[in-house]
């Protein structure tokens, strides 16, 4: 091979190279940005799916509510326990308290993200609260309380509800410390965490929920002092 030959060959090389890649980019960046917008959009379909989810972790339902009420074939907002609201028509409240459900909590519940009010208070749910629950940024009202929830609180659950007014999980055989992210919600009026396994200090940062109007934490493993910041909850 003459050297001119080899000399064209060497400086065609980097062009080829590059005239490929600028192909491969765009035909592959149009997909890559299809995916993250369907990645975002949420509708009802995504608070189907969700409840579904819940459905699928309940092992025992003692009046067949959810097995009979449920379907798929009908509307979300038709089924037992669930509201929808607002122009968006999404489920803005999940409350399925007082029917003796057995089963676990899915990470699924974090995508109802238009939820403000979750309550399955007085059933037989079990195992930990699921971290996801901090997705529910328009939550003003949860309540666990009288199931046999366990573990720690996830402290995580609390960076993003800004929202919160009652936290209810009394009632519960939930241990460790008490969160120290509690105190980033700044609208909570009530909150209830007796009659678990809590150990540890009462935190100072409690002193932080100006807007708190009920505490209730007896029945725990608490120790130490009260903290003077308690005066500020007036």
């Amino acid at each position: 091979m003459s050297k001119a030959h080899t000399k064209t060959t060497q400086h065609s090389n980097p062009m080829e190279r590059n005239l490929s890649l600028c192909i491969v980019i765009a035909f592959l960046v149009p997909f890559s940005t299809l995916s993250s917008v369907n990645a975002e959009v949420t509708d009802i379909s995504t608070d189907k799916q969700a409840l579904l989810a819940l459905k699928a972790r309940v092992s025992h339902d003692p009046s067949n509510i959810l097995a009979n009420n449920w379907s798929t074939s009908s509307s979300v907002c038709s089924w037992t326990g669930i509201t929808c609201a607002g122009r968006h028509h999404r489920v803005r409240a999940l409350n399925i308290s007082n029917f003796g459900l057995t089963g676990t909590l899915p990470p699924q519940l974090g995508n109802l993200s238009f939820l403000a009010t979750l309550t399955f208070r007085n059933n037989s749910f079990y195992g930990s609260l699921p971290e996801e629950l901090a997705h529910l940024r328009r939550l003003k009202h949860l309540s666990f309380s009288f199931n046999r929830l366990s573990g720690e609180v996830p402290e995580r659950i609390f960076d993003n509800l800004p929202n919160l007014e009652v936290l209810a999980l009394h009632f519960n055989t939930l241990q460790g410390k008490l969160p120290l992210t509690l105190s980033k919600c700044k609208k909570l009026q009530e909150l209830s965490l007796s009659f678990n396994f809590f150990t540890g200090t009462i935190p100072k940062e409690i002193g932080n929920l100006t807007q708190l109007k009920w505490m209730y934490l007896g029945g725990n493993k608490l120790q130490g002092t009260i903290p003077k910041e308690i005066g500020n909850l007036t």
